[in-house]
């Protein structure tokens, strides 16, 4: 997977790269999907929620310029998988789920890990965590069909922030990138994806 589909198209942080080699992937999808865990493409994980794909898991993560002193807050648990590749590189990660059940199986298995600098939360992840703010990089996995202006309002200065947007029906949605400087924010479109909604 690695060396097929990410050296091949740009990903180049070694942090990211290890990360992914040494994370397995089979264990956040259903025993009988283990076959195709590490296939170019995203896989279901019930609720009507996917993992995404390796290449976007990896550049998202490569975007946020990790660095192991960060604090890192996550939009989106789903099945734990890019929790755990955060939590590889990241000092801490606080990771919101709006469906409990996929948050406690994302937990059980992150557990399994031994990934112990995880906090995972249930609710609502348009509004953020503020309790433990600000963050160093934020990172959202679903499409925000509105600018996530409560988001901006936990990152940190000099910190980035990734994020799928679209209007709610677009059949697709920018990818951003989002830093904050002492003059406020900078964003940038990186390419076009496809995401479930951020509800």
């Amino acid at each position: 997977m690695v060396e097929q589909q990410l050296l091949p198209r740009s990903i180049t942080d070694k942090r990211v790269l290890d990360a992914i080699y040494n994370i397995p992937r089979h264990l956040f999808v259903e025993e009988q999907l283990w076959h195709q865990a590490y296939d170019d493409c995203p896989q279901a994980i019930g609720y009507g929620q996917t993992i995404s794909q390796p290449f976007i898991v990896a550049d998202m993560t490569q975007q946020l310029e990790l660095k192991a002193t960060d604090s890192v807050l996550e939009i989106g648990t789903g099945c734990g998988y890019q929790t755990a590749v955060l939590a590889a590189i990241a000092k801490e990660v606080t990771s919101i789920e709006r469906i409990g059940e996929l948050s406690e199986l994302a937990g059980r298995t992150l557990a399994r890990l031994r990934m112990d600098n995880v906090t995972l939360h249930i609710g609502d992840g348009r509004l953020g965590w503020p309790e433990t703010a600000p963050y160093d990089a934020i990172i959202v996995t679903a499409a925000a069909a509105e600018e996530p202006t409560k988001l901006f309002d936990q990152l940190a200065l000099g910190g980035r922030m990734v994020y799928p947007f679209g209007r709610r029906h677009s059949l697709t949605q920018d990818m951003v990138k989002c830093c904050r400087t002492v003059s406020g924010l900078n964003r940038q479109v990186l390419y076009q994806v496809r995401f479930v909604p951020l509800i």
